[in-house]
């Protein structure tokens, strides 16, 4: 019988804890294995097995690469494989460290399962107080002792988003301080989760739920990503911003640091003149910003390469198909308390090409400032 697996993370601690707990007491039979990084600056990566009753195993496992979270993947699936051949236990739960993103080990898990156990399911826990203070931090995560690796660049916020986007159930422990806002801002940023108090019978349940993770990580790639729509709720705003015309490079350039501090949380995809082939995407939190080359539009790949697309990435091109430009534009969400969209609008129009630069065609565009090759084009 094959072993079902469900993912808790979550930079809530307490609320992730709380959580697996519940998991723990409802479902007869579930056994949680938790990673504690905190002990990898002394070369090593504390693994405790616990159930209902307490305790059952405490060991530690060697650090791989100088890197927790490589570790955690060495140890993870021998365990999982061990603990379904045991027979002994009906689910597993696996607590991530405070700092792991799901994704990652939502996709160890699907591939190495091999029969003996299978993700079922990927969970988020949220103390819907801390949503924004927690999203709009812009500590590095190696400034609050929760860097997974000595090369880990990644801040609380953009972290934070991260986990809270990729899971497709929020398990909401609320610690008696959240208000409507809280609320309507954790409903804007995924609103296409099922939300579910934590102690409620439902959790159980969504555990077996299944998991996709092809489907999870096209929802994520910036092509297809299931952006929120435009909301406006108790105080909190998520701005879509949908054009045709390039930015030009120089002049958003500068923009950069107003458009990364208007708004809690953006991302999306957008389209620079000096790079008319490139679909470049956005994603921002606490005040930092992260652009990256995600490949080609389709719209600059000749037919016979468009067999190798995936049918999601179509599909989701299909529906945005422009008949000069194809899929190349820019579609960029913001969302945040207090947002001011007009003033961000006016912003985001003043970064576009004016009409004489559009009027003077690609050519003339790739020969425009260069202004993002030290964000895309790094020296090494």
């Amino acid at each position: 019988m094959t072993l079902p697996v469900v993912i808790v993370g979550g930079l809530h601690s307490d609320a992730r804890k709380e959580v697996v707990e519940r998991l723990l007491h409802t479902v007869p039979g579930s056994i949680t294995l938790h990673h504690d990084l905190a002990t990898a600056a002394r070369g090593t990566v504390l693994r405790v097995v616990r159930d209902a009753s307490g305790e059952l195993s405490r060991s530690e496992a060697p650090l791989v690469n100088d890197c927790a979270c490589c570790a955690l993947r060495e140890d993870l699936v021998p365990e999982l494989g061990r603990l379904a051949d045991s027979g002994l236990a009906r689910l597993a739960v696996v607590e991530l460290w405070d700092s792991v993103e799901p994704r990652a080990m939502a996709e160890v898990v699907a591939a190495h399962g091999a029969g003996a156990f299978d993700l079922t399911g990927v969970i988020t826990a949220v103390d819907p107080a801390l949503v924004l203070p927690y999203l709009v931090n812009g500590d590095d995560l190696a400034d609050v002792g929760l860097a997974a690796a000595a090369t880990d660049q990644r801040t609380v916020g953009d972290t934070w988003a991260r986990q809270l986007e990729y899971a497709p159930v929020l398990a909401l422990v609320d610690s008696g301080e959240a208000d409507e806002e809280d609320r309507a801002l954790l409903a804007q940023l995924h609103p296409t989760a099922r939300r579910v108090d934590a102690a409620s019978g439902e959790l159980a349940a969504l555990a077996f739920a299944g998991f996709d993770v092809e489907a999870a990580a096209g929802a994520q790639h910036p092509a297809c990503a299931l952006l929120p729509q435009e909301a406006e709720e108790a105080g909190v705003t998520t701005f879509v911003w949908h054009r045709r015309r390039p930015f030009h490079p120089e002049r958003l350039y500068q923009a950069l640091e107003d458009l990364c501090c208007a708004a809690a949380r953006s991302r999306g995809r957008f389209w620079l003149a000096d790079r008319p082939d490139t679909l470049l995407a956005w994603d921002a939190a606490g005040g930092a910003l992260c652009v990256e080359n995600a490949g080609p539009w389709l719209a600059s790949l000749p037919d016979a390469a468009w067999e190798l697309v995936p049918p999601m990435r179509r599909a989701a091109a299909s529906l945005d198909w422009h008949p000069d430009h194809g899929d190349c534009c820019q579609h960029l969400v913001f969302t945040s308390p207090g947002l001011d969209r007009h003033g961000l609008e006016r912003l985001l129009e003043s970064c576009l090409l004016t009409d004489a630069e559009y009027a003077a065609g690609p050519d003339a565009w790739r020969s425009l400032p260069a202004a993002f090759d030290s964000l895309l084009d790094p020296v090494s």
